[in-house]
């Protein structure tokens, strides 16, 4: 356990906890800028399983934010790179690839193998698809979305009164027609997101502090103005 001793000092943690952690099964879905933050700390943290799902390859213009990767992994599938990666770093954990999108003939198949999802996709269908298949499997789904120097952050399907990434947009005909989101960012936002995102997943697997269930945390690095909205 020498590994975890900074953690396992923790008294959320302790033991306990990383014995919880190491029981884990956790699907990122989109390797990409927030999923490699995500990954990279979840599998330092321990989390026993960890799934990758993403159909995309690395590309030269990724390497400005997507921490996971080099300039000689351009071209070749992100889930491949990436898995090497997070056994390299920690060759305890079990690291899963499924090197395609999620679609609904295998959403809930792929979902239901795994306790918690975590979002590192960037367009609204695929978050409808993830959010609907966690509320019909009862497995809280960590959001998490950036824009520019903005980001936000959310647990949805977890609690008493959960609630869905259609609360935050009800309107999914709308939603889907409106414009491609702008693809600019500055590296360190998907960093600081998807940090927080995987903060909230080993909160939901240890059981402490307060989950973001039914808020929306949201984030601008231009001015450090930082909100919890209630949904």
């Amino acid at each position: 356990m020498t590994r975890y001793s900074r953690q396992i000092s923790l008294p959320e943690i302790g033991e306990g906890g990383q014995e919880k952690l190491h029981k884990a099964r956790v699907l990122i879905v989109g390797a990409g800028g927030l999923g490699s933050p995500a990954a990279l700390y979840l599998a330092g943290a321990g989390v026993g399983t960890i799934g990758l799902a993403d159909d995309d390859t690395v590309g030269i213009s990724n390497l400005q934010r997507q921490v996971l990767y080099t300039e000689n992994e351009v071209g070749q599938l992100k889930v491949h790179c990436a898995a090497q990666r997070l056994r390299a770093l920690n060759g305890n954990i079990e690291v899963n690839v499924y090197p395609f999108r999620l679609n609904r003939e295998n959403a809930r198949r792929l979902i239901a193998d795994y306790d918690i999802v975590v979002d590192g996709c960037d367009n609204f269908s695929t978050r409808y698809l993830i959010s609907d298949s966690c509320s019909a499997l009862h497995k809280p789904y960590v959001y998490g979305a950036i824009q520019g120097f903005e980001g936000q952050v959310s647990v949805f399907c977890y609690g008493d009164r959960p609630k869905t990434y259609r609360d935050l947009f009800p309107d999914e005909t709308a939603t889907l027609q409106m414009p491609a989101p702008d693809n600019s960012v500055i590296g360190v936002t998907p960093a600081v997101v998807g940090s927080v995102e995987a903060s909230e997943t080993l909160k939901l697997i240890c059981g402490y502090g307060e989950v973001l269930a039914g808020k929306l945390w949201t984030v601008d690095l231009r001015t450090m103005q930082s909100f919890v909205l209630l949904l």
